[in-house]
């Protein structure tokens, strides 16, 4: 009788700076969107785990936040939140956004990964937007900082190296049983992958507009007999300014707002759905306790 294969599972932390390309990765490790993203700056707020499968191992990979200079509480929950993702890693993925090159932020990061005792992947992402010749130039600089065991060249939107690094994770995964049945990708709730998903659609949407000054609540999440899912969902703002931003000319941006981030939760979520949106303003949001934790982060004072 031939014995079946030894699972295996593990945790990997997917750290960096800001805008580094972390949660591209995890989508594309994955094989599907679990986590949003746009081209600004700390869009992802909270640890979000990603579940992929690669054989007979299952990669637990935890998109954290990017890991800034924290000047609010809200901030400093953030940071808080990558830094905790980190620990008993069975490996810690640093991402670093290859076409920026390594100002200090990133080397802040290498210095303080230094003392930590899991094993350390050096991931130099968007190598299709970088500088070829300063590729290898960045990979030595860091590993000066901070000898890595592996290093990878790849790129999260094309997918060049991608399979690769796939392949490097799962072999430093432990043996163990899977944390979470074959065919689920996330261990988001619904009710937060479908607030993310509108919050990313605000990100995209109003540009420069409203940087950070809002949130996304999931009041209401009905499943309906028909198998299609309603959605109540209210954005905070901190101003009135900024709700008439949200809402545009004649309601025309929060209608926009609302259209994407119901075909898109359509498509993450295989069924009809049905979104329905309100701004309300609330000065201090990002300093309501109870929000925090709603949210996934921790107080932290």
């Amino acid at each position: 009788m031939t014995q079946s294969p030894t699972p295996h599972c593990g945790l990997v932390a997917v750290v960096g700076a800001p805008n580094a390309g972390k949660s591209t990765l995890v989508n594309a490790l994955v094989g599907q969107k679990v986590a949003i993203v746009s081209p600004k700056a700390q869009t992802t707020r909270v640890r979000l785990m990603g579940i992929a499968i690669e054989g007979e191992t299952q990669l637990l990979l935890v998109d954290t936040p990017g890991i800034f200079d924290p000047k609010r509480r809200f901030d400093r929950a953030m940071v808080t939140a990558a830094w905790e993702g980190a620990e008993g890693a069975d490996a810690i993925a640093f991402v670093v956004d290859a076409k920026s090159g390594l100002p200090e932020k990133v080397t802040v990061i290498a210095e303080r990964l230094a003392s930590r005792k899991e094993p350390k992947l050096l991931i130099l992402n968007k190598v299709d937007l970088a500088d070829k010749p300063r590729l290898l130039t960045h990979a030595e600089r860091l590993n000066a900082l901070l000898p890595f065991d592996e290093t990878f060249f790849v790129s999260a939107t094309t997918g060049d190296g991608i399979a690769e690094l796939k392949t490097a994770l799962t072999k430093r995964m432990p043996e163990g049983p899977w944390h979470f049945p074959a065919d689920q990708v996330s261990d988001a709730s619904e009710r937060m992958l479908a607030a993310e998903v509108t919050r990313e659609q605000i990100f995209l949407q109003l540009h420069a507009e409203l940087p950070y000054a809002s949130a996304v609540e999931t009041e209401q999440y009905i499943e309906r007999p028909d198998g299609s899912v309603e959605l109540h969902q209210q954005i905070l703002v901190e101003r009135d300014t900024q709700r008439a931003i949200v809402l545009g000319k004649g309601g025309s941006r929060i209608k926009e707002i609302g259209a994407r981030a119901r075909a898109e939760l359509s498509r993450v979520m295989g069924v009809p759905v049905h979104l329905y949106l309100h701004v309300k303003v609330k000065p201090g949001w990002d300093d309501d306790r109870t929000l925090n934790n709603d949210m996934g982060l921790d107080w932290v004072d």
